[in-house]
C-alpha cells in the first residue's frame, strides 16, 4: 500500500496518507482535517483514489457522505420571475421590507408568503433602507461645540453665516454642494461642488466666502464630520469666528441653510 502513487490525492490527503501509511497515526483514529472553508470548498477536496475511500475522506474534512454527492437544486423559473419583480419593487420603494413587499405580491395576484420573500431577497443580497442605530457617533477627534444662536437676537447681516451639505442629481450620478450663507440675509457668499464627501471643497467655499471682504461673528454647522475636522475649525476659528454647531438630531437648529 505505501508504494501505491499518491497523485490522484490532493496534497492535504498526500500528507494524511503518508502518515496513516507509516503507522503515525494508527493510535488515533479520530484524526480530522480542520474543517476551514464552506462545504463546497471542502468537497472538492475529496477525490476517488485506491488509497483512502470516499467514505474515510469526507470524515476527514468533515463532511457526510450525503453532502458529498448533494447536487445543489437551481431556482424555478417561477421563483428567477419573482425575483426580478422583487428586484422591480425594491428600486421602487427602498423602504420596503419582507412584509410589505408580501403584501404587494399578494396585491398582484401572486401567491407567496413572507418566509418564501425573505429567503428570495436574502439570496438576492437586497434589503430595505433605513436609519439604523449608532450612525451618528463622532469620529475619533473631532470636536463638539455648542449651539450658540439660541435666544441671540440676529438683527443683521454678517453677524452669523451658516453652512451646509446637499447633492446635485446629474445625468449619471450626483454631485455633492456646500453653500456659506448669511444667516440674517439669506445670502448664498460662496459655494462649491464636489464628487467626494470631504472637507476640502467646504474649506474652499468658506474661504472664497471671507475673500468678499466680509467675516461674521459666528459661523453655525451641523455636526457632520467635515465640519468637525481640525482642517475646517483650523479655517473658521484662525479667521477670528466663533464656531456654533446644532444640536444632534436638530435640523432646526440651521434651518434656513436646510431650506435653501
Amino acid at each position: 500500500m505505501g508504494d501505491r502513487p499518491h497523485s490522484a490525492l490532493s496534497p492535504v490527503f498526500t500528507a494524511l496518507f503518508l502518515l496513516l501509511s507509516t503507522g503515525k497515526c494508527l493510535q488515533n483514529r479520530s484524526i480530522r482535517v480542520q474543517a476551514i472553508g464552506a462545504v463546497s470548498q471542502r468537497q472538492n477536496l475529496v477525490l476517488p483514489c485506491a488509497e483512502l475511500s470516499l467514505r474515510r475522506q469526507c470524515e476527514l474534512v468533515g463532511i457526510s457522505r450525503s453532502g458529498f454527492y448533494y447536487e445543489p437544486v437551481p431556482e424555478s423559473a417561477e421563483n428567477l420571475a419573482l425575483m426580478r419583480r422583487l428586484d422591480e419593487l425594491h428600486l421602487e420603494h427602498l423602504v420596503y421590507g419582507s412584509r410589505r413587499l408580501t403584501a404587494v405580491l399578494q396585491r398582484e395576484g401572486r401567491e407567496v408568503n413572507r418566509k418564501r420573500v425573505a429567503r428570495l431577497l436574502q439570496l438576492m443580497g437586497v434589503a430595505a433602507v433605513y436609519p439604523k442605530r449608532s450612525l451618528s457617533s463622532p469620529g475619533e477627534g473631532h470636536r463638539i461645540y455648542p449651539y450658540l444662536l439660541e435666544g441671540l437676537e440676529i438683527s443683521g447681516p454678517d453677524q452669523v453665516w451658516c453652512s451646509d451639505i446637499t447633492y446635485v442629481p446629474m445625468a449619471e450620478g450626483f454631485m455633492y454642494l456646500v453653500a456659506v450663507m448669511d444667516w440674517w440675509s439669506r445670502y448664498v457668499l460662496a459655494w462649491e461642488l464636489s464628487n467626494s464627501l470631504d472637507s476640502e471643497f467646504c474649506i474652499r467655499a468658506w474661504t472664497a466666502a471671507l475673500a468678499k471682504g466680509r467675516q461674521p461673528l459666528i459661523h453655525n454647522t451641523d455636526q457632520g464630520c467635515q465640519f468637525t475636522r481640525e482642517a475646517y475649525l483650523d479655517a473658521v476659528e484662525s479667521a477670528g469666528v466663533d464656531v456654533s454647531m446644532d444640536g444632534r438630531g436638530r435640523w432646526i437648529d440651521n434651518r434656513f441653510i436646510e431650506r435653501l
